[in-house]
């Protein structure tokens, strides 16, 4: 069972590695955003700096809806969702490994990219650390929750408004904690631990929901 998860996961990132796909599209994305919203805001560094872990963490949710429409409908369209449920590993273990995958390949590198498009909204060098912290800790918790959303519109042909609809509401809590974590680190009467803790707890609440509603939802459709 374990080398069934470890050839899913690994084919995974190698589709997403010859594709060139989601990856390098979210990252393109998440600089766009960045780069626009300084300009539709002005030339007020003040502003731009108290703001700064609002725009990346807003970034980074609109960024890893692209290409979570694909997440589990390629495989739905060439069968090899079919051979997947039917084989031997559980369809959660499936889940999961398609989602970790998804997240290696996106979520991973927009937390590591981060203190670099940092610079872009003059963050201070502690706000960008701590920024990419609550990054890389908050969207573990996207992912899952977009794969339900992923899940529910694998049947569905350009289901991507679809999906977007269903999943945007449910990042909302993610997106709240990650910014006040963010945030927080910076000074305030909230310990940063506090927010940084729930943002934890979501992802790993997530983790464990999104898998068996994605699951569940794939069951489902057939």
């Amino acid at each position: 069972m374990i080398r069934a998860f470890s050839a899913l996961l690994a084919r995974d990132l190698k589709l997403a590695a010859r594709v060139g796909g989601s990856g390098a599209l979210s990252l393109v994305f998440f600089l766009m955003i960045v780069v626009l919203v300084p300009f539709a805001l002005g030339p007020d560094l003040n502003l731009l700096s108290r703001i700064g872990p609002a725009i990346l963490w807003l970034a980074a949710v609109l960024a890893t809806l692209i290409g979570l429409d694909r997440l589990f409908q390629s495989d739905e369209e060439d069968g090899s969702l079919d051979l997947m449920t039917g084989a031997a590993l559980p369809l959660e273990l499936v889940v999961l490994a398609k989602v970790l995958a998804a997240w290696l390949t996106t979520g991973l590198p927009l937390a590591l990219a981060s203190p670099l498009f940092g610079l872009l909204v003059a963050l201070s060098p502690k706000a960008m650390g701590a920024t990419a912290l609550t990054l890389a800790l908050g969207t573990p918790a996207l992912a899952f929750i977009g794969a339900v959303g992923a899940a529910l519109t694998a049947t569905i042909r350009r289901g991507g408004l679809i999906l977007a609809i269903v999943v945007l509401p449910l990042m909302i809590p993610t997106l709240i904690f990650g910014v006040s974590a963010a945030e927080s680190a910076l000074g305030g009467t909230v310990p940063f631990t506090t927010p940084l803790t729930v943002l934890t707890a979501l992802s790993l609440i997530a983790a464990v929901v999104g898998t068996l509603a994605a699951a569940a939802a794939l069951r489902w459709s057939e």
